[in-house]
């Protein structure tokens, strides 16, 4: 069954300021750094993160990361899909994939 794309900005509009707001959750930032490890660019399930968070707030969190550009989503009717941005992030923000895949696990850096 074909899914219909759940449409963010266009490469050339990501705004900087979205996408650090959209990173300043530790959750999204967990996604985000799953997404950018797996060099494949494979859509996942939105379950196959494993975030300890209802599946409401799963939803208004893939919503932002859509919202500033980082994601795609797919809608099947029953399940979304989520697939990274990589050649779009990459285009408009050389290196921020690789800062997200030198992040400690657990989404923060020791202090």
């Amino acid at each position: 069954m074909a899914g219909r794309n759940l449409v963010g900005p266009e490469a050339d509009a990501l705004d900087l300021g979205a996408v650090f707001r959209a990173l300043a959750d530790e959750h999204r930032r967990s996604v985000m750094t799953q997404l950018a490890a797996d060099r494949s660019d494979s859509e996942r399930g939105c379950n196959s993160f494993g975030l300890p968070i209802s599946k409401q707030t799963q939803t208004h969190h893939f919503r932002v990361l859509r919202e500033a550009g980082l994601i795609d989503e797919i809608d099947y009717g029953n399940r979304k899909g989520i697939r990274l941005r990589r050649a779009d992030i990459e285009k408009r923000f050389p290196g921020l994939l690789a800062l997200l895949g030198a992040e400690p696990p657990g989404g923060t850096a020791p202090r």
